[in-house]
């Protein structure tokens, strides 16, 4: 099996006079300018030797640093292009969160499928790294949020077979790493500093050699050069054990982290004061930390060796902080107390500026996806914050990180921080007595709380593993919290799923061609003929594969069109539509015959209805979003004939009056009559002018994309629709309910379906009117009217049934003494709840009450028991429901049951006290 060693071996090196060498620390290998130097430099080999230095020509801030690397990269032929959201679902379905500059252009722009918007390019990412969350504060380098500023050149091989959306070779390897090189030279580095340590990198089934830039014990850059594919008869092994081989595309991945060279340049004790300086001494004044001059010193001394803090490198972080105490001659407790504090500042600095970065890009909190990872870094966060006793809002503190990003929608951002504290304070005071009960049951047992329950109080109940542990502490259970615990919280999370691909997929598709598509050329036209290419024996009838089609296939949340395919001899009923790749799939109840001409016909009303509920959903979705704010994104939708439904994400309910007004601006568009219009524009044109709100509905493949215009709405989308909104005719906004934390249903119509459905409210209407014999319009004040005699009867009535129970109880009721115990058993054809009151009443006065009623044709028991009686209610009426055929039980002091043998009854009753002193007696 080959290595990639040679693949290291640049010509710029030789040119350079670089020297490869091995780590005799670590093992790596790395190439260097200084010949003496034995270490590769990266922690814990080498400890940080930057900080209180000037390591560039200048110290710069963070913006100053990001414009000099864009600028020289620009200079050197790259074009600047505008940063991404940090939601990379918006724009692909297989991750969440972006973590790399790379993710804007992946899966479609490295696969070769659809072309960059330049190339090369340069850029400055934003970026949230979850797997990170553990190490932000202590290692001094760590940032969950971060901009990764990086340049990229996509280059295919000059024997490539297959055609790709660009050719050729921008540059590669040895340019790379010169312009590395070329960019330390003009900020003024000592490149005699620079080592280049080999690390071949491997991630999504992709692989190639790759090279970590480290400068005076900072890791400052990542160049990957993307090159080779996971092959199974490939020749080259990988660290993931899987074998790979070089492909046709190969990519310059790059990955300069804008934080570290900006702490580079000023040499500060951490990242962090060099990124969040205003901030953090916010916190500190916040949290009455003021530091003398010696414990100061000794924070500086300990920055040098923060890097050992690392929770991927260290045994753990209690001997990491052990050794660095050792190593500062200093005792570790002394340490810890004046470190942790500062470490939580470093963290909710860092944490605030994920949170403006997620809400500044319209993620809401919800428990899946997105939502969930921004929910769990808010309550991370909020949680600090109480443990470090700083007495600022933390809506506050989120608004000052999204102000110095300059998001304009800092008033949403803040409301969505004060609601998702509110409800996190809800969840606390639910999940408490979860944790009480957990506590109580490992307290007497020599394990800890295992991590799986931890991971799962936090998952369910937001219960965060201190506090599992304070409240542990109480019943002397015992709780072992994992350093990377937050870790591994978000990878369960931090993954946008696979529906692992149509691999069983009939081979026989393989060879049919793709169908034409008629359906996008005249969404009204309803009749078509065609050529019956193949016919495939289904479960329930025959798909049916045609050289083109009108009828639509099911996508985007719309159903398939229905109708007929006419030949000679048969016709056939379509009943589904599917597209698989590019092959339209015709369910049929009959088989129409390979290679016969047919004449498609398209049930026209079906497809109308479906037409004007897809386009009320673009509709419903701007009016939405005009409304309630920017922040609205499409869930998930579905249309069908008499109504459709639309899923957004929002922090709240949707109130009265936000409904009334959706319905309004909807109604409004379509009395404007706009124009529904298709276009396709190239991908980068369409994301340029619009950005990722084009994907509302799901991110579709190719570099030409179809856009709905509907008005000001515009979205990527596959469905059919109107050609103007006048033909909608009406919107009918019908419920709206959460189907989930964070996300709202809309469920509307439009068009005829909206008559009917305005109609069928109004026959409620009409009916209840004549029910309480007034007219429709006070049906409310009279139905209100009728609601109140109606609980004050009630009332009155659950009165009366108590009087009763007291007299039955101390009347004609049949007392017999078990042992000492008084108990009453008596039969009362009565219902459930007098029943209930007069066991309550029987228990309040001594009595055990066994009671037995035939009415409504089953037989029910009651069986209540006072306190220290010795008997399990719940054990006698199981034995006495048994008798009936049924079943029962409940709590040792009050059970019911019964069962449909009603004949059975008065046996079972007579056979109570035998059935007590068996009780009893066991």
């Amino acid at each position: 099996m080959s290595d990639l060693e040679a693949e290291y071996r640049l010509d710029y090196f030789a040119e350079e006079d670089f020297v490869r060498k091995e780590c005799p620390s670590c093992g790596a290998h790395f190439w260097t300018r200084d010949h003496d130097r034995e270490l590769c430099g990266e922690p814990p080999c080498e400890d940080y030797r930057f900080i209180g230095e000037e390591s560039f020509a200048e110290p710069r801030s963070l913006e100053e640093m990001r414009e000099a690397f864009l600028s020289y990269f620009e200079d050197n032929g790259h074009e600047r292009i505008t940063p991404y959201p940090v939601a990379a679902n918006r724009w692909r379905d297989d991750v969440l969160l972006t973590q790399a500059s790379i993710y804007d252009f992946q899966p479609l722009v490295t696969s070769g499928q659809t072309p960059p918007p330049a190339n090369p390019l340069c850029i400055s990412q934003p970026c949230i790294r979850m797997q990170d969350i553990d190490n932000v504060g202590k290692t001094g380098r760590h940032t969950m949020a971060f901009e990764m500023m990086g340049h990229h050149a996509f280059n295919v091989r000059e024997d490539a077979e297959e055609e790709y959306a660009y050719e050729g070779e921008v540059y590669w390897k040895d340019e790379t790493v010169e312009f590395c090189d070329g960019l330390f030279e003009s900020l003024g580095a000592d490149l005699e500093e620079i080592t280049y340590i080999e690390d071949p990198w491997v991630g999504g089934g992709n692989a190639g050699p790759a090279i970590e830039v480290i400068y005076k014990g900072a890791e400052l850059a990542t160049l990957v050069f993307m090159c080779m594919e996971q092959d199974p008869d490939g020749d080259y092994e990988m660290k993931d054990g899987n074998t790979y081989s070089f492909m046709d595309t190969y990519v310059v991945d790059t990955g300069y982290g804008l934080e570290r060279w900006t702490w580079m340049s000023q040499g500060t004790p951490t990242v962090y004061e060099a990124v969040y300086p205003e901030m953090i001494s916010v916190l500190k004044e916040h949290a009455g930390i003021d530091h003398t001059d010696s414990e100061a010193e000794l924070i500086h001394r300990t920055a040098k060796l923060a890097g050992r803090m690392d929770i991927d490198e260290a045994e753990d972080m209690a001997t990491a902080r052990r050794e660095i105490a050792d190593r500062l001659d200093v005792d570790v407790d002394h340490l810890t107390a004046l470190m942790e504090p500062l470490e939580d500042i470093y963290a909710i600095a860092d944490h605030c500026r994920a949170l403006a970065y997620m809400f500044g890009d319209e993620i809401v909190p919800s428990n899946v996806g997105t939502g969930y990872l921004a929910r769990m870094v808010l309550r991370r966060t909020k949680r600090l914050v109480d443990n470090v006793g700083i007495d600022a809002p933390l809506d506050e503190l989120v608004d000052m990180q999204a102000e110095r990003l300059g998001y304009e929608n800092r008033d949403t951002i803040r409301e969505i921080v004060r609601t998702e504290e509110a409800k996190y304070r809800d969840t606390l005071e639910r999940g408490g007595r979860k944790v009480e009960q957990l506590a109580a049951e490992y307290a007497d047992s020599d394990k800890p709380i295992p991590t799986e329950q931890l991971l799962e109080l936090y998952d369910s109940h937001g219960i965060q593993p201190d506090m599992v542990a304070e409240i542990a502490a109480d019943t002397d259970a015992t709780v072992e919290v994992p350093d990377d615990f937050y870790s591994l919280v978000a990878a369960r999370h931090d993954d946008a799923g696979d529906d692992g691909g149509d691999a069983d997929r009939d081979e026989r598709f393989a060879d049919l061609p793709e169908t034409e598509k008629l359906y996008y050329d005249n969404q009204e036209r309803t009749e078509f003929e065609a050529v019956v290419i193949d016919v495939f024996e289904a479960e329930d009838g025959y798909d049916v594969v045609l050289d083109q089609t009108m009828f639509y296939p099911e996508g985007g949340g719309q159903p398939a069109d229905h109708g007929t395919l006419a030949s000679d001899e048969t016709v056939a009923e379509v009943t589904d539509v599917q597209l698989v790749d590019d092959v339209v799939l015709h369910r049929t109840d009959s088989d129409p015959g390979k290679g016969e001409f047919v004449r498609g016909q398209i049930d026209a009303d079906r497809r109308r209805q479906l037409m004007a509920h897809h386009t009320a959903t673009h509709i419903i979705g701007h009016a939405t979003r005009q409304v309630v704010g920017d922040h609205i994104r499409q869930a998930g939708a579905q249309k069908s004939t008499d109504s459709a439904r639309l899923d957004v994400r929002h922090y709240d309910r949707l109130a009265r009056e936000d409904i009334k007004e959706i319905e309004r601006v909807a109604n409004e568009m379509v009395r404007a009559n706009h124009s529904v219009s298709q276009e396709w524009p190239h991908r980068n044109d369409a994301e340029a002018e619009y950005g990722f709100d084009l994907y509302q509905g799901g991110i579709p493949p190719g570099t030409n994309i179809r856009l709905i215009h509907v008005g000001d709405d515009v979205q990527a989308c596959g469905g059919t629709h109107v050609s103007r909104t006048g033909e909608i005719g009406a919107i009918k906004i019908l419920s709206t309910e959460p189907v989930q934390d964070g996300i709202e249903r809309i469920t509307f119509a439009a068009g005829e379906a909206a008559i009917e459905a305005t109609q069928a409210t109004e026959d409620s209407l009409y009916d209840a009117a004549d029910v309480l014999d007034v007219n429709p319009e006070d049906v409310p004040d009279t139905a209100e009217r009728f609601f109140t005699e109606w609980k004050q009867r009630g009332k009155e009535l659950d009165r009366l049934k108590d009087e009763l129970a007291e007299v039955r109880a101390t009347a004609g009721a049949e007392e017999v003494e078990i042992d000492g115990q008084s108990v009453v058993v008596q039969r009362l054809d009565s219902d459930i709840d007098e029943l209930r009151a007069t066991a309550n009443a029987l228990v309040e006065e001594g009595s055990v009450a066994v009671l037995g009623s035939g009415a409504g044709g089953s037989a029910q028991f009651v069986v209540g028991v006072p306190d220290d009686a010795g008997i399990n209610a719940g054990e006698v009426v199981s034995e006495l429901a048994g008798r009936v055929g049924g079943g029962g039980g409940g709590p040792p002091d009050f059970a019911q049951g019964g069962g449909p043998d009603v004949d059975a009854l008065d046996d079972a009753l007579d056979d109570a006290p035998e059935i007590l002193r068996g009780v009893l007696n066991a």
